[in-house]
């Protein structure tokens, strides 16, 4: 059962504000609403952060990680014979996380050009 973590945190401030265990808290909660819900580490950081006053249960908005998998793309469907290496400085990141997206995208290197990973010279001729 998927359950809201906001909602989580407000049963969460509850408990606090009866001065319960962060133990027994985790407890409970996780007898209602299904094991792992909530961690005793996870009930004791939001009980660390009610103490001065803080009682925001909101998920703070965060920027993430920049998206460079069109950019590969547009890069291997311009220029076939590009290494990975170039790629990676091109778009001044790492290299793995450069090859980890080649293959979520669905290329590899045959003969030092990047293709499309279900292209194979067998299907071609078969």
């Amino acid at each position: 059962m998927e359950v809201n973590k906001e909602l989580i945190r407000y049963i969460l401030q509850f408990f606090f504000d009866k001065g319960k265990n962060a133990s027994k808290v985790a407890e409970i909660v996780n007898g209602v609403y299904g094991a792992d819900t909530a961690t005793a580490n996870y009930v004791q950081f939001w009980f660390r952060r009610f103490r001065p006053g803080i009682f925001d249960v909101k998920d703070a908005p965060r920027t993430g990680r920049p998206v460079v998998v069109y950019k590969i793309t547009e890069i291997i469907e311009v220029v076939r014979y590009v290494s990975s290496r170039s790629i990676t400085q091109e778009l001044k990141n790492d290299h793995k996380t450069v090859l980890n997206h080649l293959r979520k995208v669905g290329f590899k290197t045959k003969l030092d050009v990047w293709v499309p990973q279900q292209w194979t010279p067998e299907k071609m001729m078969g």
